[in-house]
């Protein structure tokens, strides 16, 4: 067993170190905004905060999320520092983003949290959602969820696509849905309905409702039924609003279309993202779960979704996963971000806990080890945003509009929970 001894030990204390003496402290210290409330996120290579002008739902919603999330590694004092971090957080999000005239939540505020863009994202309102649904969770508070559950309503009324399935993801602020082409009114995507499905697993979670686990499970099935090839075990990027796929673009208000070293590219209908496929694995695995079913017809796609990210996106030279390929083909984009690199963690970590395969045990270790070595600036306490196919930094960032604690908090306090539980079958076998 690849993870017996001294190698499970050393990963287990370095995750730990990374996710307690780095990540939590580093936001902790940096990201309140005490003038203005919710979340500062523009941090450089060496944490050093530059200009803020503008609060995304996605991230705020993210790092109300993350402190919430976390919370559970503390007790006594330091889980009520955190509670607090959340809690000014949901004061931000309910008094500056919410839309008293239509409902939702705005897409974007201004530092002082007067509205900039009024639109209603399905990706924002998703996690809003999701992050809302986590606090209740966390610390019991009843608005959090009623949030939640209007949120939740508003996108049955105004966005989901009652004639072909799914939602409609860009839509503005009364509700009328975005124009096409880079607005994309007119398309559909695997990354917003994935997140979609993660945060109606929250909310089910959250409310124990049966009409949202009635969405779950529509949400579940969607998703296999129109955007991952199931035989070949990878998902398809964008569709039009009857799920035909359509070549991918970058989208007015999405992180691809932000991104700092963005490379364009030609891209084909078959594209994928490998990152995108390891963490569909898990997120899925996890609402199989909570949903209590087993939903055989789905498991075998769990596993092909890590096989087919082993074979064609990932660097057995250096470790880790590529960004993006062409399904069976070749990759496409060499460098490597560091969302995809964390979510890998959880996947590969969570396929090795649920299938036993060294497979997937050494997948963990190796990216374990590129994104302890490279990703992860030790001495600042965060992880850098994207780098080069050996590990050079190609943007430096600590933390931007749409990079927080979300993606590194995450993934590492789900890989410290598997790796306990390894632990605690290694124990039980040695007994």
């Amino acid at each position: 067993m690849l993870l017996r001894g001294k190698s499970f030990c050393k990963a287990r204390q370095e995750i730990e170190k990374a996710l307690f003496e780095k990540i939590i402290p580093f936001w902790s210290l940096r990201s309140i905004d005490k003038k203005y409330g919710g979340y500062l996120l523009n941090f450089d290579e060496n944490g050093e905060p530059y200009e803020e002008t503008e609060k995304y739902l996605v991230t705020q919603a993210r790092m109300l999320w993350g402190f919430s999330h976390l919370s559970k590694w503390k007790q006594g004092e330091e889980k009520e520092i955190l509670f607090q971090y959340a809690q000014q957080g949901l004061q931000f999000l309910l008094e500056h983003f919410w839309d008293s005239k239509y409902g939702g939540f705005y897409w974007k505020v201004n530092r002082q949290g007067v509205p900039v863009d009024k639109a209603k994202l399905t990706y924002g309102e998703t996690f809003a959602i999701y992050a809302l649904s986590e606090y209740y969770l966390c610390f019991g508070d009843k608005t959090a969820l009623e949030y939640a559950e209007r949120t939740f309503d508003l996108l049955q009324i105004y966005a989901a696509d009652t004639l072909n399935g799914g939602y409609y993801e860009n839509i503005e602020e009364n509700w009328e849905r975005s124009n096409g082409g880079v607005y994309a009114g007119d398309r559909k995507s695997l990354d917003i309905h994935m997140h979609l499905m993660e945060a109606l697993t929250t909310l089910y979670q959250a409310s124990g409702k049966e009409i949202h686990r009635r969405k779950l499970i529509e949400s579940i099935k969607l998703i296999m039924r129109h955007m991952v090839d199931q035989a070949a075990g990878y998902g398809y990027n964008q569709f039009d609003v009857s799920f035909c796929q359509l070549p991918a673009i970058n989208i007015y208000r999405t992180w691809n279309a932000e991104r700092e070293a963005n490379e364009e590219i030609s891209t084909p209908e078959d594209t994928t993202s490998y990152g995108h496929n390891v963490e569909l694995s898990w997120l899925l695995d996890h609402a199989f779960e909570v949903l209590k079913q087993d939903f055989p017809e789905y498991q075998p796609v769990l596993r092909k979704l890590l096989d087919h990210s082993l074979q064609y996106g990932y660097d057995f030279e250096y470790g880790g996963v590529y960004r993006d390929g062409i399904a069976d083909k070749e990759v496409l984009v060499k460098d490597k971000e560091w969302w995809q690199n964390f979510e890998s963690l959880v996947g590969y970590l969570n396929g090795y806990v649920k299938y036993q395969d060294e497979n997937y045990a050494a997948a963990f270790q190796k990216t374990w080890d590129f994104v302890r070595d490279h990703f992860m600036n030790m001495e600042v306490g965060e992880s850098r945003q994207l780098l080069d196919r050996q590990g050079k930094s190609l943007v430096g960032n600590m933390g931007n509009a749409w990079k927080g604690i979300y993606h590194t908090g995450r993934a590492l306090s789900e890989c410290l929970e598997r790796l306990i539980m390894l632990n605690a079958r290694e124990e039980e076998a040695d007994d």
